[in-house]
């Protein structure tokens, strides 16, 4: 009788990510590298087919994007805006946002154990002097997350495909549709930006590649470097997209 094939167990998260340390978790003692495929987070919730691998977006292309977004004319200035990630992983894109002075910034993440190490870096980040907002980070199912009264400027890092991108738009619709002008969001790895673009309530500010500094492409060329299921091309492709709603007139872009 031939034996019984072993069933594969998945990679440890910590294993994972103990390569290929990106120099933003060196200078600021955090542990935001690494690259996980998306069969190693499965939390059996029912969306987990939709779900994206881990990866910790370029933190010079955030700043980026966040600086064409402050050129857009944004309906309220930025000390009374809250950033939300959705998606946290391990809470990169938190620690940069808070660098800006944002009314708060926050974080939703489904994976319990993505979410144990990101509040592991907002406890280390918090003593740091360059972190201008306050940070929450909330574990939940990002579809049924209630957006704060205040304006609100999104990201997205390609959390995960279409079917719930969707559901997330219907949802915004729900809770901005009496306050068009106050949600922005941020879409890097934009992938399902067809789907934003033929949206009747979102009006697209911005779409483009936009580089990575030399430091973030060398650090991203070496985590890629241990696998085979991506590229890096020391970019990413992005779009900014204000919610304008359904009967409101569209604002031009910014270059």
């Amino acid at each position: 009788m031939p034996p019984v094939p072993r069933k594969k167990r998945p990679i440890p998260i910590r294993q994972v990510t103990s390569q290929a340390v990106h120099p933003f978790d060196q200078a600021h003692g955090v542990e935001t590298s690494g690259l996980i495929p998306a069969e190693e987070l499965l939390t059996g919730h029912p969306n987990d087919e939709h779900v994206t691998a881990y990866y910790g977006v370029a933190p010079s292309i955030l700043r980026s994007l966040i600086e064409r977004w402050l050129v857009s004319r944004p309906s309220h200035s930025i000390e009374h805006v809250t950033f939300i990630d959705i998606g946290a992983g391990k809470g990169r894109a938190l620690l940069v946002a808070s660098e800006y002075p944002f009314l708060q910034v926050i974080g939703i993440e489904l994976n319990p154990a993505l979410a144990a190490l990101a509040h592991r870096n907002l406890d280390q980040w918090n003593q740091s002097p360059t972190r201008l907002a306050p940070i929450t980070l909330i574990e939940q199912d990002a579809l049924e997350f209630y957006f704060p009264p205040t304006p609100c400027l999104l990201f997205l890092f390609h959390p995960f495909e279409s079917p719930v991108l969707r559901k997330l738009l219907r949802r915004i619709e729900a809770q901005f549709a009496t306050r068009p002008r106050t949600l922005d969001l941020l879409y890097v790895n934009s992938e399902h930006a067809n789907i934003l673009d033929a949206h009747p309530a979102f009006t697209r500010l911005f779409f483009g590649k936009v580089p990575m500094s030399p430091e973030d492409h060398v650090a991203d060329l070496a985590a890629i470097a241990q696998q085979t299921q991506y590229g890096s091309t020391g970019d990413e492709e992005c779009a900014v997209y204000r919610y304008t709603g359904r009967h409101h007139s569209a604002t031009g872009p910014i270059d």
